[in-house]
């Protein structure tokens, strides 16, 4: 396990685990009052939560699958990263897909958060890329199974 800072402004317990094998803790509205979401509406949703994560890490905000299926509500900009060096409160860009306005309601799980390492890139610059079988194959060139 990793330790992460935390500061929870919200009233509600810490992001948690649904499961022992679930990847991500769940993230939860820190709103004053319900908030509508019509169709198309973007807006971005407060958690109270700020974090402190190691260098090397990275957390990602993904939707939420039950959230997707049964109303059609998603992240905009998924996975959104927050970097290490941020240290401002976590904001989820929640987007209703459907036809129906949706409520989000104080304390409704919006989003996963998931701790995931990268690395830096160190940029070689050559001439020609080592060949491969798929080549300059793109969208879809793979065929279909």
């Amino acid at each position: 396990m990793t330790e992460v800072y935390i500061i929870n402004e919200s009233p509600f317990e810490l992001p948690s685990y649904a499961t022992i094998d679930s990847a991500g803790v769940d993230l939860k509205a820190f709103l004053d009052k319900p908030m509508e979401l019509k169709p198309l509406e973007r807006k971005i949703i407060g958690t109270g939560i700020k974090l402190a994560l190691p260098e090397g890490f990275e957390a990602q905000v993904r939707p939420r699958s039950g959230l997707a299926a049964k109303h059609g509500i998603s992240i905009l900009n998924s996975p959104g990263t927050i970097d290490s060096d941020y240290r401002g409160e976590i904001g989820v860009i929640l987007v209703n897909l459907s036809n129906q306005t949706f409520t989000v309601n104080r304390g409704d799980r919006i989003a996963q958060l998931v701790l995931a390492k990268y690395e830096k890139i160190n940029w070689k610059i050559i001439k020609e890329l080592p060949k491969t079988n798929r080549g300059f194959g793109g969208f879809g060139s793979t065929g279909e199974k």
